[in-house]
């Protein structure tokens, strides 16, 4: 079989800034003839952002880089790709390690790399590093990035802990670093958060061969949009606990608004689909994690398009909706997930099941839902 000529990339993500570079400093020593490429955003604030260049020995050069639109992607694609174009054309680089800044999400940089890719590289995974003692602490920390010195931008205004769980489940692999302080919980915490990835340890053979392992990211990305993602199973080890909480009526949004805060609290994480009874047509996401709750119109359910429409849905999202299809109401449904230590099964679902809608309210149907207190308009219908 021919080799593949085009420079092989693999992104290293996480929060954990000294697990992150002990997993690139061991990518560096053991795959000769790698190169490490770091964009540190510690003066994002001021508008500059800190390019190094290094191998397995130390630094090759460093240099500095203007923050494009306050936007620490828009610097990093227009500084990073053409280094990695650079490193390309001189055919010397066996492995571009891009070891992203702490608060920087991989989604957005993969992309990045893979649509740049073409006959010069191509991604060759992701991976998110991670010490196992602070994957809850992070996940429930729910200060601002700019509170915590993090902030990718002067106008960044995600939470530590959403960034993190969103670097944490988007990466295929998870390389684990040694901490005598992880415990039993610890590690359940991590196989219920992300319990598709690979994890390895950082200081094992199996980190090189992941590296290199290859990526798709229309895949990962399909596994992480509300409509249609690889979502947690039901599991209880170790004193952690995941709820999934499935039911096809939908929601009362003056009462389930009531109860936001006591949801996104019972978990350190929380995700999924959801719908209210008065936007019958528009599927939900909830993205919560460190007592923070996003919730986001994620377009229409299938249900509400034309036959016609479905051609263009992509097959990953025809099979999620055909997996929660009602005869009734399509794949409109409640699809939650709930992970975190300590959880009050009984009670949380109680709640839930508090704010659906009673018999009498289902029986109005969606002439009468339209009448329902519009209680989700400001956080929907903000400009």
């Amino acid at each position: 079989m021919e080799r593949d000529a085009r420079l092989p990339v693999v992104i290293v993500a996480g929060i954990h800034a000294a697990a992150r570079k002990e997993v690139v400093e061991r990518l560096l020593r053991a795959v000769p003839g790698s190169i490490a490429l770091h964009h540190d955003l510690t003066g994002a604030a001021d508008g500059t952002v800190r390019r190094l260049v290094r191998d397995a020995t130390g630094i090759l050069s460093e240099g500095g880089a203007p923050l494009v639109n306050d936007c620490a992607c828009c610097a990093l694609r227009a500084d990073l790709v053409p280094e990695l174009e650079r490193l390309a054309g001189a055919g010397l680089t066996r492995l571009a390690v891009v070891e992203l800044w702490d608060s920087v999400e991989p989604k957005a940089m993969a992309e990045v790399v893979a649509e740049h890719g073409g006959e010069d590289m191509v991604l060759t995974n992701v991976i998110t590093a991670v010490d196992p003692a602070l994957v809850l602490p992070c996940l429930a920390n729910g200060d601002d990035l700019a509170e915590a010195g993090l902030a990718a931008a002067p106008t960044d205004r995600r939470t530590v802990g959403d960034t993190w769980a969103r670097q944490l489940e988007y990466a295929p692999v998870l390389a684990l670093v040694d901490n005598d302080e992880a415990d039993d919980e610890d590690r359940a915490l991590l196989a219920q958060l992300h319990p598709t990835a690979r994890r390895v340890a950082a200081g094992s053979g199996e980190l090189v061969e992941a590296a290199f392992a290859g990526f798709d990211v229309e895949a990962a990305a399909a596994a992480q949009h509300p409509a249609c993602a690889l979502l947690p199973q039901d599991a209880d080890d170790a004193g952690v606990t995941t709820l999934v909480w499935h039911r096809s009526r939908s929601f009362h949004p003056e009462r389930l608004y009531q109860a936001l805060e006591d949801l996104c609290c019972a978990a350190a994480r929380s995700r999924g689909r959801f719908w209210l009874a008065d936007r019958p047509d528009t599927l939900l996401a909830w993205d919560a994690a460190g007592g923070a709750l996003c919730v986001e119109n994620a377009g229409p359910w299938l249900a509400s398009l034309p036959d016609a429409a479905w051609e263009m849905v992509p097959p990953m999202r025809r099979a999620a909706a055909a997996l929660d299809w009602h005869p009734e109401h399509g794949d409109c449904c409640q699809h939650l997930v709930f992970t975190s230590p300590g959880l009050d099964r009984d009670g949380l679902e109680r709640l839930l099941e508090s704010c659906l809608l009673t018999d009498a309210e289902y029986a109005a149907g969606p002439d009468g839902w339209k009448h329902l207190p519009a209680a989700f308009d400001s956080l929907l219908d903000a400009v």
